[in-house]
């Protein structure tokens, strides 16, 4: 018996120690550093094909390190930086950037809500520069550009071979400085070189109007934290006015935070309606609903749309359409139906990646398709020119027939 439990007491021994073992291991293996965790994803001693095989970007590092002319003066972190810009802009998702450390610094400014630069949110259309919309009172919307300018140099620079962070980079600078853009409007063969002088860009929200016949304007200029508060001011100011129909100006609006959208759409929604649909790579989806507050379901609305309204404003517009066959009168959309996340990759340098893709209630991919108009209205050159507004004209002469 003695020699049972002496028997036990070492095997019982062995297995605190081998499990302690075992999770140590385990433990070491998960919280091992990136660069072991993501070699290991093939494994050159094994009949199995390599999944990615690692060894050419190293090859290259090491032909550098040796027959680089100026080796000596090579900045290893730099090169480390423009690796990881590289594989980013490898996904052909204009979208998708990494930010090393000055660039970090200047998007975190940006998202702020102030900057110095030209005030116009450009995106990327089929691989060309475009202008998805100037902000109101920006020097950019001053100096006449306008939604769906190409653009084709920066200053000296041709953009064709620019990521879309470049082109921020080079458009973006100090206040007084200037820049000139050369743009291939559409409609127009030649090129024109439009110089505009930075500034401090502070982002407007929004603008409200009273017209006759009970009509209520409000133009909304982006979705900010702060939207959803002065969307709120504006309603209570059409109920003073006496206003009973509304027209909702999305033109120009870039879009910005979804919860903002989420928030507007639901003073026209009952509650649990989806406003937007998240889809995701494996095939998952989030379903955003509306919270309820329902007073303007019944309000008699047409909603303006132009190629400069993306994003959180195609959300919308596209919910509201979805729900209660809102009429959207203007011209296409941009298609700017993509989710981005900003993740830490070091203290000072970040990721903005693509996760999911925006889809309105009834399954519209706003990346793919935009959103086009139920009554398609152009404005002409010469209407900014001599202050005509023939989509607002409508969109006036179709609240003053409905009751």
């Amino acid at each position: 018996m003695q020699f049972m439990r002496k028997t036990s007491l070492v095997v019982a021994a062995f297995l605190v120690v081998g499990s302690g073992f075992g999770v140590g291991v385990y433990v070491g293996y998960s919280q091992r550093p990136a660069i072991d965790q993501v070699t290991s994803l093939y494994n050159k001693e094994t009949s199995k094909p390599a999944e990615v095989d690692f060894s050419p970007f190293w090859k290259a590092w090491s032909l550098v390190e040796e027959k680089y002319v100026a080796s000596e003066g090579l900045d290893r972190q730099n090169m480390v930086y423009g690796a990881i810009s590289g594989m980013v802009a490898a996904l052909d998702d204009p979208y998708t950037v990494f930010f090393p450390p000055v660039e970090k610094e200047l998007f975190e400014s940006e998202i702020e809500g102030k900057f110095e630069g030209i005030g116009a949110e450009i995106g990327m259309r089929k691989g060309i520069l475009t202008v998805v919309s100037p902000l109101k009172g920006s020097p950019a919307a001053t100096a006449g550009l306008l939604p769906g300018d190409k653009i084709v140099r920066i200053d000296e620079t041709v953009t064709s071979d620019l990521t879309l962070d470049e082109a921020v980079r080079l458009i973006r600078g100090e206040k007084g400085t200037i820049v000139a853009l050369t743009i291939l409007r559409n409609g127009e063969d030649e090129t024109r070189i439009i110089k505009i002088t930075r500034d401090t860009i502070r982002i407007p929200i929004l603008d409200m109007e009273k017209r006759d016949g009970g009509i209520f304007i409000i133009s909304l200029y982006n979705f900010s934290e702060e939207s959803p508060f002065e969307f709120r001011k504006a309603l209570q100011e059409m109920a003073r006015s006496g206003s009973n129909k509304l027209v909702l100006d999305l033109r120009n609006n870039p879009g910005g935070f979804l919860e903002a959208s989420v928030d507007i759409a639901s003073w026209f929604l009952e509650s649990g309606k989806v406003v937007a649909r998240e889809a995701f790579g494996d095939g998952t989806e989030i379903q955003h609903r509306s919270r309820g507050y329902n007073a303007l379901s019944a309000i008699p609305t047409v909603i303006l749309i132009n190629n400069g309204s993306a994003s959180a404003s195609e959300i919308l517009a596209g919910a509201l359409r979805d729900h209660l066959k809102i009429q959207l009168v203007g011209t296409k959309t941009f298609g700017k139906g993509s989710v981005q996340e900003l993740l830490s990759v070091t203290e000072d340098t970040s990721l903005k990646v693509t996760i999911a893709r925006w889809l309105t209630p009834s399954g519209i991919s706003l990346s793919e398709n935009g959103l086009d108009p139920d009554m398609v209205i152009e404005m002409a050159p010469e209407d900014n020119e001599n202050l005509k507004d023939p989509q607002m004209e409508k969109a006036l002469e179709l609240l003053r027939g409905m009751e």
